[in-house]
């Protein structure tokens, strides 16, 4: 876990580390290849298939579906066949406790809820590394604690590194635990 108070940097680090943002010096390493001097096709392959995002502010696209959120990054990446994709989806969605508003808008679901929609579709492509920008920020604290157990689990069980920034303390020293 990354802490800091506000504008110290955090969101940036990230957008750094996950080939968002190309650094104004110095180098990023990622598997032993700098990321911000491979092209930019490589650069985004390298985005949509190692990384996993959860932006601050969800970032999930109006007019698709939280289920069609989540596919997007399946689509740009290729790596599922299209019939296994809503099924992924739709996986995602009960992992993350909101499988009940696949075929909703984001504008109509709740601020936790398209939280944990974004989180979902973090995880679409099964990525290495998971990114995460206040990830509980907008959970109630047993939402937060559910997230954050499976999170745990995905580290243990899956082999997903998890970098997440926080302003909350006690979040970042329970994650660390």
């Amino acid at each position: 876990a990354i802490e800091g108070r506000s504008g110290s940097g955090k969101s940036t680090l990230l957008h750094l580390l996950g080939a968002l943002d190309e650094p104004d010096g110095g180098s990023v390493v990622y598997d032993d290849r700098d990321i911000a001097a491979i092209d930019s096709t490589a650069r985004s392959r390298l985005r949509n298939t190692e990384f996993g995002f959860v932006f601050q502010f969800f970032q999930l696209l109006p007019t698709l579906t939280a289920v069609e959120n989540i596919m997007l990054p399946m689509d740009f990446s290729g790596t599922l066949p299209l019939r296994e994709r809503r099924r992924r989806a739709l996986s995602l969605l009960a992992r993350v406790g909101v499988e009940d508003h696949a075929d909703k808008m984001p504008v109509t679901l709740s601020g936790g809820e398209q939280q944990r929609v974004a989180i979902a579709r973090a995880l679409a492509n099964n990525p290495k590394v998971l990114l995460a920008d206040e990830p509980t920020g907008n959970l109630d604290s047993i939402r937060a604690r559910e997230l954050l157990t499976l999170l745990r689990e995905m580290v243990n069980h899956d082999a997903l590194t998890i970098l997440m920034v926080t302003h909350d303390h006690e979040l970042a020293k329970s994650f660390a635990d």
